[in-house]
């Protein structure tokens, strides 16, 4: 994984965008810093900043609004969550943000590998807190309910647009299920 807007590399420094890259690749981890072109990553790989991204550099969605790749559903990499923890511990992070493509093709959506990111980076990082950005599992309890019982201190769902265009753009998910599935993380 690197740089993809070389020209802002130059701004920023180099050794350490090039040492997070090393980092990233080493521990076989994505962003979403990366995987959507951000124009922000130089600045924020040279602070030590990331949004680590989980489950995968594919979607099994195919938004309009999105810049992660649509395609072949990886194998869940079961050191993920170790891999995960030791980014955090290297990074020194106080907050973790952790976030997913979308994957309808497994039985949780994923729900299982958040919860095991969630409880590895606690157990090596008691200090820091964890913030998640879930997608909607489909609007499904069960899959919800395991990623609440694990309690990150955040639990964030993006809508990502009005209810007007809702459907042309997230043609897989609906307004009203993001709000559902908002609804039920409050309750």
């Amino acid at each position: 994984m690197t740089l993809k807007c070389s020209s802002l590399q130059s701004f920023f420094n180099q050794e350490a965008v090039g040492q997070m890259n090393g980092m990233l690749h080493d521990l076989k981890l994505n962003t979403v810093c990366a995987e959507v072109t951000c124009p922000n990553l130089g600045e924020c790989f040279s602070s030590s900043t990331a949004t680590f991204m989980i489950l995968g550099k594919h979607c099994s969605r195919n938004c309009h609004f999105c810049d992660v790749s649509f395609g072949h559903m990886e194998e869940m990499d079961e050191l993920e969550p170790e891999h995960l923890a030791q980014a955090t511990k290297q990074m020194g992070l106080k907050h973790v943000v952790i976030i997913s493509v979308a994957r309808d093709d497994l039985p949780d959506g994923g729900a299982s590998q958040f919860v095991k990111c969630i409880e590895t980076v606690r157990k090596y990082n008691p200090d820091t807190t964890v913030e998640v950005l879930i997608p909607d599992f489909q609007g499904d309890h069960a899959s919800l309910d395991m990623v609440i019982a694990a309690k990150p201190e955040i639990i964030n769902h993006n809508i990502e647009t009005v209810e007007r265009i809702s459907q042309k753009i997230r043609h897989r998910a609906t307004y009203e299920r993001s709000l559902e599935v908002l609804a039920y993380i409050k309750e």
